[in-house]
């Protein structure tokens, strides 16, 4: 497979991915109990970073949790919960109060009804996986204000490695995600623009009884297969049965192992500085600010 034809094959399907999660909002945080613990590690690492903020955005909300506790943080600031499926904002609506209220805006994170540079937080917990990286980046630049802040989480490659490795061989079709490695991830933030980039890993390890209770949690997540390269019929059951099988071999002190490889990540919005004039009519401009304006056509 062609390394464009293999890309294309890990991106999501937008209708399927959207009934998914819409699928989800109810049965979503009866299971999301990881998704939950490293929601509060990212809001826990906010008591580390001073900020006054206005505007907050919630990207990728699901039921609203996460933009509670902002709400709770922040009472003064506006906070926006932000998902593309109605399912999951329907449910973040019904479980607000009219002290703890915030706005709910259905969208696709790559092309939102924001202004330019009119948020000063963003916060993301496991949105990433499901969106195009540089395109996501992008939006999240072109709506964050100089020296806002950009806190998120991702997955990173060694997730799901096992449910990975049970699957490979049995056919050729994907099955799991391909998650975005830390330093790629890095790399994604300074080309878009971010500055001061933060990135750290922690390992997380969720075990189970058998595998059909491990791909009940993902379903009731919504994060079922919905890849473009995903099979598109049934999976048949000798084929499920092949896959259980092939997982058996990761069992340790009678339970299977789900691994989990958490991406932490902050930056900035940069704050430009103002050119400066010498005593002899030079102009001097900061060289971030300059090549800044060479990457967006505009002369220094």
């Amino acid at each position: 497979m062609h390394d464009e034809n293999a890309h294309a094959a890990y991106l999501p399907d937008p209708a399927a991915l959207r009934r998914s999660f819409d699928r989800a909002a109810t049965s979503y945080d009866g299971a999301a109990l990881l998704q939950a613990e490293i929601r509060e590690e990212l809001l826990r690492r906010l008591d580390f970073v001073a900020l006054d903020p206005r505007v907050i955005i919630d990207a990728g909300a699901g039921t609203g949790h996460a933009s509670r506790a902002l709400r709770r943080r922040y009472p003064r600031a506006r906070i926006i919960a932000l998902d593309f499926a109605p399912g999951m904002l329907r449910a973040a609506g019904r479980q607000q109060s009219w002290r703890r209220r915030f706005d709910r805006i259905r969208a696709e994170l790559t092309a939102l009804p924001l202004g330019d540079a009119s948020v000063d937080l963003i916060f993301c917990n496991l949105t990433l996986p499901w969106c195009e990286p540089d395109a996501f980046f992008a939006e999240m630049r072109r709506i964050i204000a100089p020296g806002g802040h950009f806190t998120l989480t991702s997955l990173g490659p060694d997730s799901l490695h096992e449910l990975r490795a049970a699957w490979s061989g049995l056919d050729a079709h994907v099955h799991v995600n391909r998650f975005i490695d830390m330093h790629d991830l890095g790399d994604g933030l300074v080309r878009a623009g971010f500055a001061d980039p933060v990135l750290d890993v922690e390992r997380r390890l969720v075990t189970y009884a058998d595998v059909s209770r491990l791909m009940q949690d993902l379903r009731a997540c919504g994060e079922r297969n919905v890849l473009r390269g995903r099979p598109k019929g049934l999976t048949g059951r000798s084929r499920m049965q092949a896959m259980r099988d092939a997982y058996e071999r990761f069992r340790h002190d009678g339970r299977l192992p789900a691994s989990f490889e958490v991406v932490f990540a902050q930056a900035w919005a940069p704050v430009p500085r103002p050119a400066v004039r010498t005593p002899d009519g030079d102009t001097l401009i900061e060289f971030e600010t300059f090549k800044r304006q060479l990457r967006r056509g505009r002369p220094a």
